[in-house]
């Protein structure tokens, strides 16, 4: 696949195909002249002389700064040198490769101020492969990234580090000659164009929303399998019942779980029994309504980043009738704001479905499957401890949904003097994903067995579809197994889309 970069930026699919697909880039004709028409403004504006943030002074509490004209190229790259000042674990390839991609959309935008050359040096790097050592510590999301974006930066001038396709940290310089390119020697104001903006952060949350609108609809599956394995009822999902409450979210997630609780002869084997439960406990009842809460708390994250795929985050921006002027949208506040929004939705899906595992396990409430779904109970402990593990991640979860937002730290002489934490917020609620990924394989895993148990009573064509993903590495019910392995591989069939894939060829798309 090849992304084009126009002068209206890219999308989110965009960024997805280079972060995670490696797609190539390459930018479009037309936004070379955007750029280099931008570019001539700036030119002028030096030569007039006159002062103007980022091109002819200082930076932040150093604005006020006036810099010679012949020192201006080394006020660019002492910025970055001195920017790039991140610590700690580098941070994931796909995040530093969806940051640069949109670096160069912003500067494709044509509001920057910088040479076409800036934005192909970054695109020569992904089409390279060469990816930025990025620590994971430095960004307050106030100035946009600027340390993130610094490390960055630092590459194309042939200095820094990069990451090496074993993950050890190897010189910039060593890395450019060897593919070729050429570091770069920036001119006024470029060097605060390639640090000045929320990249970072948008790309973290671009990330995270591709990989929670997956899970959100494996939690409905999951869900659905549990309430299979308890014999609980289906008449909760009836669209009519969610039809007079008409979130969208909440609508979608029934109609799932609905329709995964079909064609089973486990469901019909209670379904006209006196005296079975009048009502299940909420943690089966209202799973969509948590479900799909978090659901349209996704869609309010996607609308935010939509708006913000098309906004122009430097500073200053070169207008197009000529002004330079300075701006605060570089402030990551709607980013942190829907990220801290989404790490909350989903710390909470994670929890209901831990309830439901709970439930599973415990005899006094699984509807007569046995103790922690062991067979043997007493000298086999089945899936007890897997429990106690979700409920520790549920624990973990909880800590990391408090919000980042709200803890503006003031830096820069008090220039800086409220910042987002929006870094801070997206990288947690990739955390916060990662740890939902877990605690639906637990259940996935729990509600796998409880099936099982259930023969010779046949599942949903759902439940036939995770028992034949999960029975291969987990086995049946028995004596007790090396339970850390099994758990992995049930990640690995919640993140990936074969078990979700099978499901759907039986009962069409899940939304």
């Amino acid at each position: 696949m090849t992304v084009v970069v126009t002068p209206t930026g890219v999308t989110a699919a965009d960024v997805l195909a280079v972060a995670r697909g490696h797609a190539t880039i390459e930018i479009a004709e037309e936004t070379v002249a955007a750029m280099a028409t931008s570019r001539a403004i700036v030119d002028g504006i030096e030569a007039s002389g006159r002062p103007v943030y980022g091109v002819s002074t200082g930076f932040g509490a150093l604005a006020n700064t006036s810099i010679a004209p012949a020192r201006r190229a080394e006020l660019q790259h002492a910025l970055i040198r001195s920017h790039a000042a991140g610590v700690g674990a580098p941070m994931p390839r796909e995040v530093v490769r969806a940051m640069m991609l949109l670096r160069v959309r912003s500067l494709a935008l044509g509001l920057s101020g910088v040479r076409p050359e800036l934005a192909r040096g970054l695109v020569d790097l992904l089409n390279a492969d060469i990816t930025p050592w990025v620590p994971e510590h430095g960004s307050l999301g106030a100035s946009g990234d600027l340390a993130p974006l610094a490390h960055c930066a630092l590459v194309l001038l042939g200095e820094g580090w990069v990451l090496g396709k074993d993950g050890a940290r190897v010189g910039a310089a060593d890395a450019l000659q060897a593919a070729g390119i050429q570091p770069l020697t920036l001119a006024a104001k470029e060097g605060l164009a390639l640090i000045n903006g929320t990249d970072g952060m948008l790309g973290m949350l671009l990330l995270a929303i591709d990989d929670a609108a997956h899970l959100f609809t494996m939690a409905d599956v999951t869900a659905a399998l549990s309430i299979e394995a308890m014999l609980g009822s289906e008449r909760p999902f009836l669209p009519e019942l969610h039809a007079i409450r008409p979130h969208p979210g909440q609508s979608a997630s029934a109609a799932n779980i609905h329709r995964l609780l079909q064609n089973s002869s486990i469901m019909d084997s209670h379904r006209d029994d006196l005296a079975h439960a009048v009502q299940d406990a909420y943690s089966m009842r209202c799973a969509p309504q948590v479900a799909g809460a978090a659901r349209d708390t996704l869609g309010f994250a996607a609308s935010v980043c939509g708006r913000e795929l098309a906004s122009v985050v430097d500073n200053p921006v070169v207008l197009r009738d000529g002004r330079v002027e300075s701006t605060g949208n570089f402030h990551g506040a709607p980013l942190g704001f829907a990220a801290d929004f989404l790490a909350i939705a989903a710390a909470e899906v994670g929890a209901i479905a831990e309830r439901r595992v709970d439930r599973l396990l415990d005899i006094t409430r699984n509807r007569d499957l046995p103790p922690f779904l062991a067979p043997d109970a007493g000298v086999n402990s089945g899936l007890m401890i897997a429990q106690y593990t979700a409920a520790g991640i549920v624990a973990d979860n909880r800590r990391l949904a408090a919000p980042a937002s709200v803890d503006s730290l003031p830096t820069s002489g008090m220039q800086e003097d409220h910042v987002s934490m929006g870094w801070s917020a997206t990288k947690k609620l990739r955390t916060v994903l990662d740890n939902l990924t877990s605690l639906l394989a637990v259940e996935l895993l729990s509600a796998v067995r409880g099936l099982q148990l259930r023969a010779p009573l046949t599942p949903s064509p759902a439940g036939r579809a995770a028992v034949a993903a999960v029975a291969p590495f987990a086995g049946a019910p028995g004596p007790d197994v090396f339970l850390a392995p099994v758990l992995e591989q049930a990640r690995e069939v919640v993140a990936g889309r074969s078990l979700r894939a099978a499901v759907e060829q039986s009962i069409g798309p899940l939304s």
